[in-house]
């Protein structure tokens, strides 16, 4: 496959990308839009990936700066996890131990395809600090190997004003839950 966007494409998505980063300052404080829109310009495969999270319904925003390796990270900021990432198992040895009813897919073979990461448990946290997110939607954030290798995986919510971290079967997959991703740029 392919990773580049057309020129269209690239100029939408752009123009898309600071819009939401105009409308939610926010959620980057101290960051200017051009610096931002350089270094897209400049990493035509990172581009293909918010496109990707932006296709899927992740609403990619930018949320920090790493002032030493000077990278800006995006996370999902849709309102509820992305609709285009829902009933995913976990990965591909929880799909492929399922006997019947195998969703088309795991949360962790379409982040890589997308070129992301499934959020950790501490981005999910600092991302809820940014706003309110998945009221009605959970998502797989990447489970601890120790959790993994017993069959394991966990989610999160927002709930009560609260965020919960969850357990489940690796292999389970429901409607109303899919993941979150970051990317570094």
């Amino acid at each position: 496959m392919e990773k580049n966007l057309s020129p269209q494409q690239r100029e939408e998505l752009l123009a898309i990308l600071k819009t939401r980063f105009e409308k939610n300052t926010d959620r980057h404080k101290d960051i200017d839009w051009s610096e931002v829109q350089a270094k897209l310009e400049a990493s035509p495969v990172k581009l293909w990936s918010l496109n990707q999270m932006e296709q899927t319904g992740g609403e990619p925003d930018v949320v920090a700066y790493d002032t030493a390796t000077g990278e800006y990270t995006f996370y999902d900021c849709s309102p509820e996890s992305p609709k285009g990432r829902r009933s995913l198992c976990y990965d591909r040895e929880a799909h492929n131990a399922r006997k019947e009813f195998k969703p088309e897919n795991t949360a962790m073979d379409v982040a890589a395809e997308m070129g992301v990461e499934l959020l950790s448990e501490e981005e999910y946290r600092r991302l809820q600090q940014l706003g309110k997110f998945d009221l009605k939607t959970s998502s797989w954030v990447k489970t601890p190997a120790n959790i993994r290798k017993l069959g394991g995986a966990v989610f999160c919510d927002r709930r009560y004003d609260t965020v919960f971290l969850y357990h489940n079967g690796a292999d389970s997959y429901y409607a109303a839950r899919g993941f979150r991703a970051s990317l570094r740029v």
